[in-house]
């Protein structure tokens, strides 16, 4: 009998462990779920089969979902979410005024004090940090450089070399255009906002003068009427010839589909096209920089602090959402994101080694030319009108014909009066 309820114990305990074994694995397959908001879609397969694999191997308790909007889209769609509390645990960032915003009307919660941060030097931070340096509100992730983008077969069928004057590069596209194979600029107007990123921000840099002219703005000492930024708009106007039958109505996913066919030749490009280009084009390609203006030695390009991701100030799952993010501020993520999205430059003080020859060109430009960012990202942007978007719609203007740089000047500055009024030393 005494052996019978020993072994009766036995049996109770072993099933009670048994139980406990299995309440604990069921707990673990309730893992949390995290959502990211992005405005990047054409990462998705990346996110999804790369990064976010590589984040749950090691984190088998949080679950991770990418869900970006149309980058059109992003910034109206995730303020109504945050404001209708629906939006992601984990908010990708757009540098400097946008995302300060969110951040100072609640929306962004404070990172200070999250591991990981101190991989990061004052200049990566500072498009995601508040104007008195104190508080940081993204964990900063990638910069893109732009230039050209260019079909390799197609140069060589042509007979062209890569230009690096303006002169050379008017000359090659006039080649293009007569030679008739193929469209010379693989660039539309219809969402505005490549106009003025992939065109204006392009270019400009060479007639300001890239950091020098940028902050004379926010100081006020200099205009966007200006020369600089008159003659950017002229060379911008001689892109209209050599752009896609109908580039009012030509969209950005069919400018790339016109690139990545091989129906044309140049495409005037953020780094960031990279991987997607990589994935799609059966031609070789190659990159070069902005070409320089008549008489100019120096070269500037605009490799601009792009993407971050912060806190959701109002997030159910805060404690995993932090956990991910000390992740995107750790060397491992800095170089898996690199170069399973090469374009994509770290902004870590740790060199990151890149393997794709495309993208290893555009960061080689760092070490030819001075870098700056957009010019509409800090200050500028703060009031009304957004000076982006009036960027957006001038640029559109010019190339499509329906405005002349005069007109697009004046109009961005007397934008800019109407609020904005810095103080002069």
């Amino acid at each position: 009998m005494r052996a019978g309820r020993k072994l009766g114990a036995l049996l109770v305990g072993i099933i009670a462990i048994a139980i406990a074994i299995a309440a604990a694995a069921s707990a673990q397959t309730k893992a949390t779920t995290i959502t990211i908001e992005s405005w990047r879609t054409d990462d998705q397969s990346i996110w999804d089969t790369k990064i976010i694999p590589a984040f749950e191997k090691s984190h088998p308790d949080i679950k991770v979902k990418f869900a970006p909007t149309a980058p059109t889209e992003y910034n109206a769609a995730l303020s109504a979410r945050l404001k209708g509390g629906t939006a992601g645990d984990v908010v990708s960032c757009r540098p400097f005024d946008e995302s300060l915003k969110l951040y100072q009307e609640g929306y962004l919660a404070s990172l200070n004090g999250l591991s990981g941060l101190s991989n990061f030097g004052s200049v990566a931070k500072s498009a995601w940090i508040t104007d008195d340096a104190k508080t940081t509100f993204c964990v900063p992730m990638a910069s893109v450089i732009h230039g050209f983008i260019y079909n390799k077969d197609a140069f060589k069928k042509v007979g062209i070399a890569v230009p690096k004057t303006e002169a050379q590069f008017w000359a090659a596209l006039a080649k293009i255009k007569k030679d008739g194979s193929y469209t010379p600029l693989a660039l539309g107007t219809h969402d505005q906002w490549e106009a003025a990123t992939m065109g204006f921000q392009n270019i400009g840099p060479n007639y300001w003068k890239g950091e020098a002219g940028r902050l004379a703005l926010i100081a006020g000492t200099a205009k966007l009427t200006d020369k600089p930024y008159l003659n950017t708009f002229k060379s911008l106007a001689k892109w209209r010839p050599y752009l896609p039958k109908g580039a009012s109505s030509v969209q950005y996913a069919d400018a790339q589909n016109l690139f990545t066919s091989g129906r044309a030749a140049i495409y005037p490009a953020g780094s960031w096209e990279i991987a997607g280009f990589t994935a799609k084009a059966k031609f070789k390609m190659g990159a070069f920089k902005p070409p320089l203006p008549a008489g100019q030695k120096t070269c500037y390009i605009s490799d601009h602090t792009d993407i971050a991701m912060g806190l959701n100030a109002h997030s159910k799952n805060a404690t995993a959402a932090k956990t991910f993010l000390t992740w995107v501020a750790s060397p491992e993520f800095g170089s898996l994101y690199a170069n399973a999205l090469p374009g994509f430059f770290s902004l870590q003080t740790k060199p990151v080694s890149l393997k794709d020859p495309l993208a290893k060109t555009f960061v080689s430009w760092r070490g030819q030319c001075k870098s700056t960012i957009r010019n509409s990202y800090q200050i500028l942007s703060r009031g009304n009108p957004n000076l982006e978007n009036e960027l957006w719609a001038t640029s559109a203007g010019v190339l499509n014909g329906t405005m002349t740089p005069a007109q697009a000047t004046s109009r961005l500055q007397k934008g800019l009066n109407k609020w904005y009024h810095p103080k002069k030393k």
